[in-house]
């Protein structure tokens, strides 16, 4: 007869360590490839920046957090850092902190969430009016030397207005300036510029146009990468002047327009000659004359 036993036991398992046990975690998920390569999309919250230079974060959805490392190294490449409750898009690769038995996502770039899309939507467009011949060379039109009135079109109340007209007062006090107010970003503001630009093409009088706006981010821009601005740019019977943003930016706009300028100042300072040279060429052949 055999007797069952209510208190037999099985012999246990060695038992991990906790830090064997850590360990052993922090190899597997450093050994899944899709884990070492992955975006994840997510709200900001809790974003602090040390005096290390490192910034630590936490990404979170309706459902879930994650935290997440930026090392300072990475951290002073990137042109953007988010803040508490930015949307973002962050790449990197999983791994543990051993110490405290959490796994994070170690970042090595970061973008707002939702440019990707706009970014692609701006290739496309580009390469499919590049194709169309809509840039060529042979399309841009020369600059008028000595321009009698220049048409602008941008914000009345913002900074480039009054950039180009403090540049066009130095260089060249005799050209008369004809703006063209639109809204330079939303939803109204395409149909604003197109607008603007065929009211400047309808008159005789406008030698030179500037399409201009401050700096921004994508988003600010994108009035700017509208197909119908580009085409109304390009239509322009009167050669055009694109001065968007900031150096770093380009738009469908810069490449549809005549020349482009880096800024609006310097699209002014392109516009017109500069009086002092001027002045100083003329004494230079008074002299030669006499």
């Amino acid at each position: 007869m055999t007797q069952l036993s209510l208190f037999a036991t099985s012999q246990p398992a060695l038992p991990y360590t906790v830090s064997q046990l850590t360990g052993y975690i922090r190899r597997l998920l450093e050994e899944d490839a899709e884990l070492q390569d992955v975006w994840v999309e997510g709200e900001v919250s809790n974003f602090r920046r040390y005096t290390s230079g490192h910034c630590y974060f936490t990404l979170k959805d309706a459902g879930a957090e994650l935290s997440c490392v930026l090392w300072r190294s990475i951290a002073n490449g990137l042109d953007y850092l988010p803040a508490d409750g930015d949307a973002v898009l962050a790449h990197g690769r999983v791994g543990v902190y051993e110490t405290r038995g959490v796994y994070q996502l170690y970042v090595d770039a970061l973008r707002p969430a939702g440019v990707g899309d706009l970014y692609r939507q701006f290739e496309r467009l580009k390469a499919r009016l590049e194709a169309e011949g809509l840039f060529a060379p042979e399309r841009k039109r020369p600059l008028p030397p000595f321009p009698r009135r220049i048409g602008v079109v941008t914000s009345p109340d913002g900074a480039a207005l009054r950039d180009i007209l403090h540049v066009l007062g130095r260089r060249y006090p005799l050209v008369e300036v004809l703006l063209a107010p639109t809204r330079v970003q939303g939803t109204e503001a395409p149909a604003e510029i197109r607008a603007a630009l065929a009211a400047l093409n309808a008159r005789d009088d406008v030698d030179l146009i500037i399409v201009a706006r401050g700096g921004g981010s994508l988003e600010e821009l994108w009035a700017f990468n509208d197909e119908g601005v580009a085409r109304a740019i390009a239509g322009s019977r009167i050669p055009v002047i694109s001065g968007v943003g900031h150096e770093t930016d380009f738009t469908i706009a810069d490449f549809a327009a005549d020349v482009r300028a880096p800024t609006p100042s310097a699209a002014a300072e392109m516009a017109v000659p500069d009086r002092m040279e001027l002045q100083a060429a003329l004494e230079k052949l008074r002299r030669r004359l006499v």
